[in-house]
């Protein structure tokens, strides 16, 4: 619908050079706009699926489960094996977070989801920022920023664990 909206009023535009036909566009842009809402209503309900909420669930506590565990596991690389380390170990359960984490709001509600997203937000950036460090030379501030890192996600791992 969406896409025959737009060609329809692509159409209508483009039959006379100095006139536009206005109630094929009309009816055409209402097409459209009627196909952005169904599709919209469609995203909606699969987001709130059961099947959905909990596989999102499951990953939501895995993969937090997966970065605590792998942060508490004290590492000695530096430089270039601690950002593979990171890209390695990390960055795959970071991105499967984020990508369950909008089934918080549905799971849990607004405030817990803005609650253990602030955690998260702030421990992913430390982990960003000790990945930078270490591109750079600065060992140590990247190990004071891995363990800041390591407290924000093992506090946003118990905001999470005392809602489930």
């Amino acid at each position: 619908m969406i896409a025959a909206g737009f060609l329809g009023a692509a159409f209508a535009t483009s039959l006379h050079a100095q006139q536009v036909n206005w109630t094929l566009f009309a009816i055409s842009a209402l097409i459209s706009a009627a196909g952005v809402i169904i599709a919209k209503r469609m995203d909606s309900a699969d987001a709130r699926s059961e099947s959905v909420l909990d596989n999102n669930r499951a990953e939501l506590n895995e993969s937090i489960a997966n970065i605590v565990k792998r942060l508490g596991e004290t590492t000695s690389a530096s430089g270039e094996q601690l950002r593979d380390w990171i890209d390695e170990q990390l960055r795959p359960d970071l991105r499967r977070f984020a990508d369950a984490r909008e089934s918080m709001v549905h799971l849990y509600g607004l405030q817990v989801y803005a609650d253990i997203m602030s955690n998260f937000a702030a421990g992913e950036r430390y982990i960003n920022r000790v990945w930078s460090a270490s591109a750079d030379g600065y060992e140590s501030e990247a190990a004071t920023y891995l363990e800041r890192a390591a407290e924000q996600f093992a506090e946003a791992q118990t905001q999470l664990s005392s809602v489930a």
